[in-house]
């Protein structure tokens, strides 16, 4: 087809009429918050993880600040995490008053360094957020080793990786809690919606309070323990989560049948790198993104960012450094060369479309404008 006829999206959610079916049939109950759907998604979660609890919540960012709080970090405390994910890893940090400390990234895998992890911890860190990039799993045994040794709470940022194994384990599985988020673009979606796995019971119920504006379970409507917030998921969000889960397998295959088709197209390409897969590495693919090798410069990436787009093909830089968001600037004073390998990666991504609806022709296009381009 013509370029001018193309129009190949960067998401798509994969929605099936089970999902639509479910939303009907919760549409016709009295019960489209606060009934039986949101428990029944919460347990489905926490099997499908190995975890004992599941907290819904209205998003993976409203997850990440309810366990700020409900593991009592806030002003004058430290958290470790990345500087190459999306902004909400750090700025739940933020949420709460406490400070945000980053670690550089393996140019391999574009996770957390663990061998850089150590030299960050002072007397003030209080927990590190570990984010599985693109749905590759962070290397979680050496920084759970050191988490131990440095009596550290460790979050498991797992937003982008439901279903991705490490030595053979789930993500979700690992550390005090994890969160996921379930915005259309993820392998699970919800419309908007977030879960807390923990197999700590305590720490669960304080997340309950929180996300229902402070109230206890079992206590009157208008009795409030603490500070909460308007967190929930409806029951209409949750009826789609759990049918979600039920094809989860499916889902992902066809994700990974994307994603080879991606890799045999541009294997042996020079110019570009692919994220590296770590050994005893399922994946659960998120996006599929390349990263231009050193000899582009990043005016050269947005230039061809804008070339593909005029021929049809959405795509995005993918990320870009958190610790150089203006608001991240100004508090913090972070600067350039703060996180060299983390800014020579997000200088020169490129995210290419990647959903199920792709056909082996529509790859072969983009492969091949991107390689005109380069």
């Amino acid at each position: 087809a013509d370029a001018a006829t193309r129009d190949i999206p960067l998401a798509r959610p994969n929605i099936s009429q089970a999902e639509i079916d479910a939303v009907s049939a919760v549409m016709k109950t009295p019960n489209l918050s606060l009934g039986p759907k949101a428990p029944e998604f919460e347990r489905t979660m926490a099997d499908y993880c190995g975890r004992r609890h599941g907290v819904a919540c209205s998003s993976g960012t409203a997850a990440l600040h309810m366990l700020m709080i409900a593991n009592g970090i806030g002003a004058g405390d430290e958290v470790i995490t990345t500087p190459f994910s999306f902004v909400a890893s750090a700025s739940c940090i933020m949420m709460v008053g406490a400070t945000p400390v980053f670690v550089d990234v393996d140019a391999g895998t574009w996770n957390m360094d663990p061998a850089q992890l150590e030299a960050a911890i002072t007397d003030k860190t209080k927990a590190i957020i570990v984010v599985d990039v693109f749905g590759q799993p962070a290397d979680m045994n050496p920084i759970l080793a050191l988490a131990e040794k440095h009596e550290l709470v460790v979050i498991e940022d797992s937003c982008e990786a439901l279903g991705s194994t490490y030595h053979g384990k789930r993500c979700g599985g690992f550390g005090a809690a994890s969160v996921f988020g379930f915005y259309p673009n993820k392998q699970l979606t919800t419309g908007e919606g977030g879960m807390i796995v923990t197999d700590d019971a305590a720490l669960a119920e304080r997340c309950r309070s929180l996300r229902n504006q402070g109230r206890d379970a079992g206590a009157g409507w208008l009795l409030h323990a603490r500070l909460g917030y308007n967190f929930r998921l409806s029951d209409i969000n949750c009826a789609i989560g759990i049918v979600q889960l039920e094809r989860m397998q499916d889902i992902i295959d066809e994700r990974s049948r994307v994603e080879a088709r991606y890799r045999a197209e541009l294997t042996g390409e020079p110019r570009v790198q692919m994220q590296g897969v770590i050994d005893n590495v399922d994946m659960s693919w998120f996006v599929f993104v390349v990263r231009l090798n050193d000899d582009y410069a990043p005016s050269r990436r947005d230039t061809i960012l804008t070339a593909l787009r005029d021929r049809g093909i959405q795509c995005s830089n993918y990320f870009a450094p958190i610790h150089l968001q203006p608001f991240f600037v100004e508090s913090f004073g972070f600067s350039t060369g703060d996180f060299p390998i983390c800014e020579a990666l997000s200088e020169r991504t490129i995210a290419l479309p990647f959903h199920h609806e792709l056909t082996e022709n529509d790859i072969q296009y983009v492969c091949h404008e991107l390689k005109r381009l380069l």
